[in-house]
Parts: structure tokens; sequence; C-alpha cells
């Protein structure tokens, strides 16, 4: 999930009368393979991957039973997976290059200076 998607669902769920365990996550389903492979094309680059078929299984896929917090806030987080890593990977590559050019502090977004 996207941070500005966990924040916002966090203050709905703070300022709401919910009294019982909510989920709060993206409904996209994704497996490990599907990320990296979304991973890969955000930042141009091919991985080699290994596996491990004798370590212990787990789930196929995950993602979160939005239900509840349909039902309660008629609202859910809607960034895409894909919109979200792509804007975390420019924000730590624009860290990246700032730091490489000697730079202290934390670059920000645009649209995070005029908020």
């Amino acid at each position: 999930m996207f941070i500005d998607d966990c924040l916002k669902g966090i203050d709905l769920i703070m300022n709401s009368e919910i009294l019982e365990p909510i989920n709060l996550g993206s409904s996209e389903a994704v497996t490990i393979n599907q990320l990296v492979d979304l991973a890969e094309e955000i930042a141009g680059i091919k991985l080699k991957r290994n596996y491990d078929l004798s370590a212990p299984k787990g789930v196929n896929g995950r993602n979160s039973n939005n239900t509840l917090i349909q039902k309660y806030l008629s609202w859910e987080p809607d960034t895409s997976l894909r919109t979200g890593l792509e804007k975390t990977y420019r924000w730590i590559y624009d860290q990246y290059l700032a730091r490489e050019r000697g730079e202290a502090g934390i670059v920000r977004e645009a649209a995070a200076v005029t908020r």
C-alpha cells in the first residue's frame, strides 16, 4: 500500500466509530514474482532470480480483504501497486542522486512541497 493511502486510512479509521479490528491495505493481489517483474520494469533492469525449492512454502500472493473498510468508511486504498512503486522508486533515486552530488537533507516531491 502506498504511504499516502496508509495515512489517509489511518486518519479515517481513527476518526470513525469503528470498534473492531479492520484491514487497511491494498486489495490488489500480487505474487512475489509479479512484484519483482514490476520492480524490474520500473527500474529498467533485469534481476537474476534464485529459487530455493526446498524452503517452506508460503501463500501464493498477498492482498487485503477490504470488505469492512468499504462498509464502514465507503473508502479503500486506491493507489495501484505500479503507481506507488513508481513514485517510491523515483523518490529513492532522487535521494541517491542528491547524496551523490553531496547535497544534504531530503529531496521532496514537487507535489509534497505545495501541499
